[in-house]
Order: C-alpha cells, then sequence, then structure tokens
C-alpha cells in the first residue's frame, strides 16, 4: 500500500511539472490531485498514529512440569505407603485406592499411583523414606501380559539390574484361572522384585476373577495389614469410621457451557471432535446397520455397523473396537427417586488431597444425573467395600449390621455377601430397594461407585473391505434374577436400541480401537484353522473377507478353515448366508458347524475337530497352519486345547506332556492365537 502511495505522489509531481512547461498555464494542482493528496495525508496519519503497535513479545512464562518423582511425591506429602495399580478394566485400580485408604486406618499414609505416569527407575529409592512400602496391584490382560499403563513398568522390570535392597513390598495379583497365563503379571512382579533385592513384607496375594476376585482381595487384605502392623512395629489405631476422599461443591450458578454432559475428557470434545481418538478421547461413529442376526430361539443375536469416516481410524483385522454405553434412563431415575434427589444439580466432587493427581473421580462440573448415567457402574453387583462404607447410612440396627458382617472376611460374611449380593445379582438400586432403612447421601454413593467402563468387542469386518466401517457381532443379554428382578445387560441393551435412524435422528456410539495380536499369517499362502462358536465367529468374519480380498487380488490363499458352533440350525446360525456364499466361492475351504442342541446327544466344535484328526494334524505339523480360537475361555477354549492335545497324541504318537509342550511353542510363536473370554 505505502509503495502505491508513493508512485502515485511522484506521478503526481511528474504531472505537474509537465503541466507547467506547457504555454497554455494551468493551476498547479487539479481537484483530483488535491483528493490524492488528502487521502495520502489521512493514510500516513493514520499509519503514524492509529496502527496497530506490534504487541510486546511476552515473557516465556514458566510451563508447570508434571512431578515424575513419586519418591519427591511422597516426601512432600508425607507418604509411606505408595500403591501402584496395573488396571484394564478399573478393578486393580478400585483395589489400589482401597488399599491406600486403609493404610490411614493403621497409622500410615498412602498413595494411590498409576505406574505410567512416574518414572519407575526411581524404585530403588525408596529406602529413603522411613518404613516405607510399595504394593502393587497387578491385574494380567490377555495372554499373561501387563496392561497397557503398566507396559513401561513391566519393560523395565525386565531390563533393571538395580539394587532394591531395602524397599519394602507386597504384591496382589488380579487373574482368571479359565486362562493359560493366570496372574502371570502378578507372579512375575512378585518374584522379579524379589530377585532384585526387594524385600517382601507379605505373601504374593492371587485373586481369581473367574471364582470371587472381591473374596481372594478382602481375604488377603485381612492378613495383609495385621503382617504390616508387626513388620513396622504399628499398632491399628482403631479407626474404622468412614474416610471421605471427596468433598462435594455444588454449582448454584455456573455456565452449563462448562459442565460435563459425558465427555471422556476434553470437555466439549463430543461437539468438536479432533483426532487421534482414544480412551479418553472417543469418536462418535454414526450408526449405520443395525440387524438381528437369529431368526428364531428367545436371545437377540445382532449385528452392528458404525461409520468412522473422516475419523482417521486405521484397524486390522482381529482387532477390538471398544464402545462406551450410557445406563439404563429408567434405573438412573429410580436412584433418584429412591434418594430424593434433584438428578440436574450440578457438582463437582472434589479430592480432600490437594496433592493427588485424581482430582475428581469422574468429569466435573458435571450433574448427578449424568454421573450416574455416563460415568458410574449402577448396574453390577457392588463390592464389599461400598456395602461397608454405606452400612453407615442404615437406621435400622440389624440392616446396619448385616451390610458390615458382609463387607468382613469371616466365614458367615461371606457366606451372607456371596448368597444375598452375588447370587441374587443385586445391584445399587436393589440394594437401596430391599434396605429400606438405607439412605446415604448420594454425592457418597457417587464417590464409592466404581466408574462405568468401555465394552470391548472382536471387530467382525476386514479393513480392507469395509475401510470406513466397524462391524459388531454380539448378544443381548436379558434374564430373571433370584429376585424376580430382569437382569440387562449395560452394553448390549443400549447398543439393540441404536437404531439406524429414529425419526430423522441419527445415533451415534463413543468408540476407539485398541490393537490386538490376533493376526492373519503374513503370508496368505499359510492355510488358518478358525474355533469360533457363537458370537466367536465374529473376528472371523474380518478374517474370511480379507481372504476373498486376497484371492481377488491375485494372491495364493492356503486353506481358510471354519468350526462355527451354535445351538439350533434353524434359531442361531450366524451370518449363515454369507458363510455359505463364501464357502460356495472358494474362500472358505471347509465350514464345519456344530449344532448342540439338534439331536439328542450334544455335539460341539471339540468333538468335530477330533473327528477331521488326520487332516488337521497334517495341516499343523506338515503345512504350517495357523490355529485361532474365540469365544467362551471357561468351557470351550479349555476342550479346544484338549482336543489338540489328543490328536497330537492320536495321530502325531506324541506323549501327553510332549501334545502340551508341542502347543505351547506354537503359542510362543503366534501359531495358536486366543481371543476368548469368561
Amino acid at each position: 500500500m505505502t509503495s502505491l502511495i508513493f508512485v502515485k505522489i511522484i506521478h503526481i509531481f511528474t504531472d505537474s511539472a509537465r503541466g507547467s512547461q506547457s504555454f497554455t498555464p494551468e493551476p498547479l494542482l487539479g481537484s483530483l490531485d488535491i483528493f490524492l493528496f488528502s487521502l495520502i495525508a489521512g493514510l500516513l496519519i493514520y499509519w503514524f498514529f492509529f496502527r496497530k503497535k506490534p504487541e510486546p513479545v511476552p515473557e516465556m512464562k514458566t510451563q508447570q512440569i508434571r512431578e515424575t518423582s513419586f519418591i519427591e511425591k511422597m516426601k512432600k506429602t508425607n507418604r509411606n505407603v505408595v500403591v501402584f495399580y496395573g488396571s484394564q478394566t478399573g478393578t486393580a485400580e478400585e483395589f489400589a485406592n482401597r488399599l491406600a485408604k486403609d493404610a490411614q486406618r493403621y497409622g500410615m499414609k498412602g498413595m494411590p499411583t498409576d505406574p505410567e505416569e512416574y518414572d519407575m527407575s526411581e524404585l530403588s529409592r525408596l529406602k529413603e523414606i522411613p518404613n516405607s512400602m510399595a504394593v502393587f496391584c497387578m491385574a494380567t490382560y490377555g495372554e499373561g501380559d501387563p496392561t497397557d499403563n503398566a507396559q513401561e513398568f513391566y519393560d523395565w522390570m525386565q531390563g533393571t539390574d538395580d539394587d532394591l535392597a531395602g524397599v519394602n513390598f507386597a504384591v496382589f495379583g488380579l487373574g482368571n484361572k479359565t486362562y493359560e497365563h493366570f496372574n502371570a503379571t502378578g507372579k512375575y512382579t512378585d518374584k522379579r522384585l524379589a530377585e532384585l533385592g526387594g524385600n517382601r513384607v507379605f505373601d504374593l496375594g492371587l485373586g481369581d476373577d473367574d471364582s470371587n476376585l472381591e473374596e481372594d482381595f478382602i481375604s488377603w487384605k485381612e492378613q495383609f495389614w495385621p503382617a504390616v502392623c508387626e513388620f513396622f512395629g504399628v499398632e491399628a489405631t482403631g479407626e474404622d469410621s468412614s474416610i471421605r476422599q471427596f468433598e462435594l461443591v455444588v454449582h448454584n450458578d455456573i455456565n452449563m457451557n462448562e459442565v460435563y454432559t459425558g465427555e471422556m475428557g476434553r470437555l466439549k470434545s463430543f461437539q468438536t471432535q479432533k483426532p487421534p481418538f482414544d480412551s479418553k478421547n472417543p469418536f462418535l461413529a454414526t450408526v449405520t446397520g443395525n440387524r438381528k442376526l437369529n431368526e428364531g430361539g428367545n436371545r437377540h443375536l445382532m449385528h452392528i455397523e458404525l461409520d468412522i469416516t473422516d475419523s482417521k481410524i486405521r484397524y486390522d483385522s482381529g482387532d477390538h473396537v471398544a464402545v462406551y454405553p450410557t445406563n439404563d434412563a429408567a434405573v438412573v431415575n429410580r436412584i433418584g427417586e429412591r434418594l430424593g434427589v434433584d438428578l440436574d444439580t450440578v457438582i463437582s466432587l472434589k479430592n480432600l488431597d490437594e496433592e493427588s493427581n485424581k482430582k475428581h473421580p469422574f468429569p466435573c462440573p458435571t450433574t448427578y444425573r449424568t454421573a450416574l448415567t455416563h460415568y458410574l457402574d449402577i448396574n453390577n453387583t457392588p463390592r464389599t467395600n461400598v456395602l461397608f462404607e454405606l452400612a453407615q447410612y442404615a437406621s435400622d440396627p440389624q440392616e446396619q449390621e448385616n451390610m458390615r458382617k458382609m463387607a468382613s472376611a469371616s466365614p458367615e460374611g461371606k457366606a451372607l455377601y456371596h448368597s444375598w449380593v452375588l447370587d441374587s445379582e443385586r445391584n445399587i438400586l436393589a440394594i437401596l430397594e430391599d434396605l429400606p432403612s438405607l439412605n446415604p447421601p448420594i454425592d457418597h454413593l457417587c464417590e464409592l461407585l466404581p466408574r462405568l467402563q468401555a465394552r470391548y468387542y472382536s471387530i467382525a469386518s476386514s479393513s480392507k473391505v469395509y475401510p470406513t466401517s466397524i462391524h459388531i457381532c454380539a448378544v443381548v443379554i436379558e434374564y430373571t434374577t433370584k429376585t424376580e428382578r430382569v437382569f440387562k445387560g449395560v452394553a448390549t441393551n443400549w447398543l439393540k436400541n441404536k437404531e439406524v435412524t429414529d425419526n430423522g435422528h441419527k445415533h451415534t456410539v463413543p468408540m476407539y480401537v485398541r490393537r490386538s495380536q490376533f493376526r492373519l499369517p503374513f503370508k496368505p499362502s499359510n492355510p488358518i484353522i478358525m474355533i469360533g462358536p457363537g458370537t466367536g465367529i465374529a473376528p472371523f468374519m474380518g478374517f474370511i473377507q480379507e481372504r476373498a480380498w486376497q484371492k481377488e487380488q491375485g494372491k495364493e490363499v492356503g486353506e481358510t478353515i471354519l468350526y462355527f458352533g451354535c445351538r439350533h440350525k434353524n434359531e442361531d446360525f450366524l451370518y449363515q448366508q454369507e458363510l455359505e456364499e463364501f464357502e460356495r466361492a472358494g474362500v472358505l475351504t471347509q465350514l464345519n458347524v456344530a449344532f448342540s442342541r439338534d439331536q439328542e446327544h450334544k455335539i460341539y466344535v471339540q468333538h468335530l475337530l477330533k473327528k477331521n484328526k488326520e487332516q488337521l494334524w497334517k495341516l499343523i505339523h506338515s503345512n504350517n497352519a495357523h490355529i485361532y480360537v474365540c469365544g467362551d475361555a471357561r468351557n470351550m477354549a479349555r476342550d479346544v486345547h484338549t482336543a489338540f492335545y489328543e490328536i497330537a497324541e492320536e495321530v502325531g504318537s506324541l506323549t501327553h506332556t510332549q501334545a502340551v509342550d508341542y502347543f505351547k511353542k506354537l503359542m510362543t510363536k503366534g501359531r495358536y492365537s486366543q481371543d476368548v473370554w469368561s
């Protein structure tokens, strides 16, 4: 702009000079020139007096650095017990919180800690703190793996040679006996810390989720604290009353744009979606398909399709999709009515420990309704610590006594908790309804209830065929309990009601993808043997779709064999048309189906495996076949294991020990993969 102005000035003076040489005199400046001079003068005045001054460079503010030393934090906050948790579903974290809270009852001060947030190589410094101890609540995930948040700590343990002499520790493991690598992470942590010179204060605890994880934890904890007291020479304070971790703040005058409405992390993240998408930042996928897979029977098996266009989410066949469900609105309303509260009150639960990294138990500020709908698990049976804390609010002495008894480690208490809570499947609403004198403050109830967790489903599609869509195969859980109440699975009933369109409204599902080691062979020419009864068929739909795609690309594709099982051919033969079409097209080399209840004697997939033992052994032993098992871990996966052992013994002439060893080696090589649940 400035250069144009000066060019114009030159033109004006040039024109004026030419005019003065003319024989006919003219005014030195014409009206146009006067106008232009005025404009220039105005622009120059604006430039010098009113232009935006360059902003001064702000001083660099010192960025608040997150404390990565748990030792310094313990010293600063006067803690002597640190409780680390390796948690995938929240249970280990919950146990860690309970242990840290219990420490106060024994004259100690605990700190629940996520190992992912700190430098675990500082563990050897723990002896700098007098009478200190590290407790580890370590869950085992997948096939003997550490949880995501404990992976770095696990890697550190494997690679370090630090001297942990003088470091006191104890470990409680969380696992499931239906899995081959039962409590592998807890066992390894306990063994490795001792190898590095750590001092084991109390024996390793092994919780079994297939039996009663809560009971295992209570039994271990009841013996753990007396051992700690003896070790450190301290006595229990006798303080057995409730210790609140959070205080209630009611927001009477707040901008509703500052209130969480179900987001997992960033406020308003559902309104303005930004990748990458993960557990703290799920993607809202539109439901583009929702159909019932079975034609008969009283169960509802469904196929759901989620649109991930523009999400930049990538997945591979065999991965899992995690979805965040919401609780039944009717149950939420009944809790509010039972406790006589306004569920739309805006509140925050603020940690009384200002130094804690966990400022709130769930995203705050929010409403009681949002907390009970999106953030808290109100459908499952509450753990014993919840009953213990709530007992003080029962005005009837007998009800209070029973609640405290159920929270104890006594045989009578365990039996009562097992029969009245677990066997009868009483959730928190049922407990409130069946104990009329129990009237807890809703804020304390919200503090005690565990977080509602994401649900994981094996993806039933191939990204090669459906790059912008993720498919889910699931069975809707609904049945009547011993108390004549109808139990409804949270996620499956929520998904069932996600119609493709509802009066023009498109339903969405908060989701993200979790990677899996359940993978097709690198070489398409390798044969694959897939065993997946019921909804265990899910990942194999993706596998088969991908093998079809590979074939279309002109690749050599090995034998593709499926063993599927269901109850009745005419009721729950999932994806029957698709599977039979794949068989006709030659993509599925063999489709073997066991209909367990269509004849007098039940037939399962393991029976069909034994029937084809010669062919299977040849494929496995000579043709480098990969085996995949998906579904129930408690019975099916174990029985399939046994069937393969017997095939190796009968056809391969191996001893039982050799057969077990043989298939363990296949697992190590990644040729025997499982995606199972209990």
